[in-house]
């Protein structure tokens, strides 16, 4: 199995701590050499370990913060493709 490259290249905030020491967060995270991408997920106290997370594009952060604000979402995104 090839090895995993990652890079966290900006800490943008922690959700929570569980108390094992764990932190759920929310970081820009380069996988793999590429662009680096929005990432939440949970880490250990070292960021050596991580758990399952997501990974988002900018237009992805985007669309979720509208549906979070209960904002209209704009008529050429397919909603069927969202949810």
């Amino acid at each position: 199995m090839a090895e995993l490259k990652f890079e966290i290249t900006e800490s943008l905030g922690v959700l929570s701590e569980n108390a094992k020491g764990w932190t759920k967060e929310l970081n820009m995270v380069s996988w793999n050499e590429r662009e680096p991408k929005y990432d939440l997920r949970e880490w250990n106290p070292d960021h050596t370990r991580m758990g399952k997370g997501i990974t988002l594009t900018a237009e992805e952060v985007e669309i979720l913060r509208a549906i979070l604000n209960g904002e209209d979402i704009e008529d050429d995104i397919d909603e069927n493709e969202i949810l």
